[in-house]
């Protein structure tokens, strides 16, 4: 891969940014494009040290109108910019491909053979959910791709659109219809409308790109490798905290998911049957095409000698009966010939085969290598007829009262909730035995224990329907016990998802998620017992793996980033021992957000610096908010991004440990007084400090975000405003609109300049892949962060003794986290070793400080008790603003 271009060089930046200028003078007019202008210039003539002393922006100046426009404008240039480096590659990662890492692992003597054999039982799975950190409108999102697809077309050349309009003046069109589309959404998101948007990129983007990707690596494997990369989904199934994800919710989801694959499927085969038009009078034929154009029931004499094409007929005929009794809607386009419905995905597949198998026999099966027909068997291998495996979710506590009424009602046990751990798993246990049911039709039940009810049974309706693909995974949240799994199995063999036995089955498996500090440090106890019961163990052992998923959110916002990343590192290496103990293959899902605080970074270099032999070819990854439009926005994106982490995880699976046993146990050893030292620092700080919540929801934009309207469920678990029961998606959200990232690095500075090791610093950061990752991100958050904008947030908090009592030890945090981040790396200033990166930032810069400004000014008129709704209106687009700039919400 070439150099990167430096962003500020980037001729697409100044292409867009002139563009945008020209729609601002045409839309807004000449007082608005030369008042944001002066605003611009002045912002990056400070920032670049051309302007000496104070410099005024020029902010005051501006009326509500025009604070609305200018924050709009400076926003747009943002997304702009970010388009154009994503063009360019800036966040693409040198080595990042299957490619580059067979080459690697070919290097380090791992050859083909031993890749195809991790393959064989591998998945590696993106896992969208809908939690709300996106803050752009999805027509937002959609004029920013076609601006995408039409620079791709002055790319290559091109002046003018395949519908014959001027590709300049096509771009200029799409910016001002996004100058002139509304930023901010009106009403709260529904469950419904995040099921849409989730689907939409599962159509649009993985849908096409993920059988192009295997066609690649097919290439560079020599072999047709297994299907092993498959989409997953919250949306729909995640109740965890979200009372408006019911039964309904997952048939919608599920429903629209399956007449979105199979209406995809059915176009492919109409190009397919335009395609094959195969004579043969010109070619011999095998039986089986035969066989299928005899039964297809097309009789058409046009085609009386193209069993290609009559065979096609036969199977899309089927497909659309398919279509018919899965969804209850008749295809898109009506069949010409009646067929059953197919019973499976399998079946389906196994007619492509065959028509497969017939092409390669003539000639030299150049026909049936790849080619749309490889593509479409492909797509069915990976996307089934349910398109992306939805996840189930939901809190213990709820499962918890569930159960507990289920055997008070049925008079098994009055007060289930007053056993002790030892008699829950011994009583679950033996309902567990026995096929007999603990609710009965003539039973009442509450509203809880009803809705969870409702979406078991809606599951099991959906296996029935879909097949067992669709639902696979049942994760538990807050999961702190052995019991919390059996419960979720109680409630599965209510509806026919878990058979007792000799031999006891469970189609959906229970996955705990260890979420805190505490619950992190216990999981691998906790697993340790659940293997031990021996009904577990057949489960586990018949389906050859068990997963765990791990949570970075609320780890973070428990421990610190750096306590939060250790205690995940030290739980996954703990976990692997008991899994290897047990005889069972180690499935671990992380629980990663977009931004630093949440787990965010490069997934390349985060899924390489996990623990030797905790990836084993499976990993489950979260993707949420504005890292989904971010990563799988666009084919071409999403292709980098899959590249990435199925580099990743090979690498991760197959390469030798690169530490010596003795350098892991001396860095693991410093590792563990680092993050002590850390994790008292934060807790003290966040948890220890009187006020603190005070202040932090006084300084932070934290209430004026709950106005964005970016998803369907509340942002605190309970109605006290306790920083432990507030979500993470706020609480990191929040600190980055204050430009204070507070979740991303506070408590490491302290914990490294009081060690005293300062070479074994320096050593590990360039020698400990996982000590370097998590330098790497905490060194974006801090380059993102500016305490001088930070101090004026601070101004916002009503008791000036507190804001002097608290902000000076987050201020002098931050610079000694800069000293010592700095000293461990060899930098003289941040991401000196990221030129590209650091350039894309520094971008950026000008163009938030003054967003940052005015929602300061705006924020202290809104609080002061100013009803004009154009400054809360300022307030939401400020923060929309400021988001995409950074380009991390929470």
């Amino acid at each position: 891969m070439a150099d990167l271009p430096s962003i500020a060089n980037n001729p697409d930046v100044r292409f867009l940014g002139k563009m945008l200028g020209d729609v601002i003078r045409a839309y807004g007019g000449e007082l608005l494009f030369k008042r944001t202008e002066y605003i611009r210039a002045a912002s990056v003539d400070r920032h670049r040290g051309v302007a000496g002393g104070e410099v005024d922006l020029g902010l005051g100046s501006l009326s509500l109108d025009e604070t609305l426009d200018f924050v709009r404008g400076f926003m747009l240039f943002s997304m702009l910019a970010n388009l154009a480096e994503d063009r360019h590659g800036v966040t693409a990662e040198k080595g990042a491909d299957v490619a580059s890492a067979l080459a690697r692992l070919e290097g380090e003597g791992i050859d083909k053979a031993q890749v195809m054999a991790l393959l064989d039982h591998a998945l590696i799975a993106p896992v969208l959910t809908a939690h709300p950190t996106e803050v752009r409108r999805k027509s937002m999102i959609d004029h920013r791709n076609r601006i995408a697809e039409l620079m791709a077309l002055k790319d290559a050349g091109l002046s003018e659109t395949p519908d014959g309009d001027d590709v300049d003046e096509a771009i200029y069109r799409q910016i001002a219809l996004l100058w002139q589309t509304r930023v901010l959404r009106r009403e709260r998101l529904y469950v419904t409308d995040e099921v849409e948007t989730a689907l939409s990129y599962l159509r649009d983007v993985f849908l096409p790109t993920l059988p192009a990707l295997y066609q690649r690596w097919d290439r560079a494997l020599g072999e047709r490798a297994p299907s092993f990369l498959r989409p997953g989904s919250w949306i729909g199934g995640d109740r965890d905290g979200n009372p408006f994800v019911t039964a309904d919710s997952l048939r919608t989801a599920l429903g629209k998911s399956c007449e979105a694959v199979i209406g995809y499927y059915l176009e492919a085969l109409s190009g397919l049957g335009a395609e094959l038009s195969i004579s043969s009078d010109l070619a011999s034929v095998d039986a089986s095409v035969i066989a299928l154009a005899e039964a297809s029931g097309d009789t058409g004499p046009s085609r009386s000698d193209e069993p290609y094409r009559r065979a096609l007929t036969g199977v899309y005929a089927r497909l659309a009966a398919t279509h018919l009794t899965l969804t209850g809607k008749p295809a898109p386009r009506l069949a010409s010939v009646k067929g059953e419905p197919y019973p499976d995905p399998q079946a389906f597949r196994a007619d492509l085969v065959a028509i497969a198998r017939a092409l390669r026999a003539g000639g030299s099966g150049a026909l049936s290598s790849g080619g749309a027909l490889g593509r479409l068997i492909r797509a069915v291998e990976t996307f089934g007829f349910h398109l992306a495996t939805l996840d189930m979710r939901q809190n213990s506590a709820v499962h918890e009262r569930v159960v507990a009424e289920l055997l008070k009602v049925a008079g098994v046990e009055a007060d289930y909730l007053a056993l002790s751990e030892s008699q829950r798993v011994s009583l679950l246990r033996h309902e567990l035995s026995n096929a007999r049911p603990l609710t009965s039709p003539f039973a009442e039940y509450s509203d809880e224990t009803n809705s969870e009810l409702a979406i078991a049974r809606a599951a099991a309706e959906a296996h029935a329907t879909y097949g067992p693909g669709c639902i696979t995974n049942y994760i538990v949240s807050m999961a702190q016990s052995v019991s919390d799994l059996l419960e979720i199995n109680v409630l599965l063999k209510e509806v026919g998802l878990y058979r007792p036995g000799d031999a006891p089955t469970a189609a959906i498996m229970a996955v705990p998620l260890f979420e805190t500090i505490g619950d992190l440090e216990a999981a691998p106890a906790i697993m340790t017992e659940w293997f031990a019961l021996p009904e577990a163990g057949a489960i586990t052992r018949a389906r050859g793996y068990q997963e765990v998923m791990i949570g970075y959110s609320d780890s973070n916002k428990d421990g610190g980033y750096l306590t939060s990343t250790w205690s995940l590192s030290k739980a996954s290496t703990a976990l692997k021992a008991v899994f290897e103990r047990a005889g069972i293959g180690m499935q671990l899902f992380h629980g990663r957000g977009g931004a630093v605080g949440r787990g965010g970074g490069s997934s390349f270099a985060a899924i390489r610096a996990q623990p030797t032999g905790t990836v084993q070819g499976r990993i489950r990854i979260t993707e949420q908010g504005e890292v989904i439009a971010g990563k799988y926005g666009t084919r071409e994106s999403a292709m980098i991004n899959l590249e990435a982490m199925t580099s990743a995880a090979l690498l991760a699976s197959l390469e030798p440990d690169p530490i010596a046993p003795a350098d892991q146990a001396r860095f693991s050893a410093a590792m563990d007084r680092i993050s002590d030292a850390a994790f008292t620092a934060y807790r003290d700080l966040v948890y220890g400090t009187e006020g603190f919540r005070t202040f932090f929801r006084q300084m932070t934009p934290l209430t004026e975000i709950a106005g964005l309207n970016i998803g369907s469920r509340p942002a605190s678990r309970t109605k006290s405003d306790r920083i432990e029961d507030l979500r993470a998606i706020p609480w990191v959200f929040s600190w980055a609109q204050a430009r204070v990232m507070l979740p991303g690095w506070y408590g490491v500075g302290q914990a490294l300049s009081s060690f005293e090791d300062k070479g074994l610093l320096v050593e590990m950061a360039q020698s400990w892949p996982f000590f370097a990752a998590m330098l790497g991100n905490m060194e974006q958050v801090m380059a993102k962060s500016d305490m001088g904008i930070a101090e004026r947030y601070a101004a916002l908090v009503e008791d000036p003794a507190l804001a002097s009592a608290i902000f000076p030890r987050i201020r002098d945090g931050w610079q000694v986290t800069y000293d010592t981040l700095l000293t461990a790396t060899g930098q003289s200033h941040l991401l000196e070793k990221h030129p590209a990166l650091d350039a894309s930032i520094r971008l950026r810069l000008p163009y938030i400080e003054p967003l940052n400004m005015l929602q300061i000014e705006l924020i202290k008129r809104r609080r002061a008790g100013e009803e004009d709704e154009r400054v809360g209106q300022g307030i939401l687009l400020s923060i929309n603003a400021i988001a995409t700039a950074l380009r991390n919400s929470g």
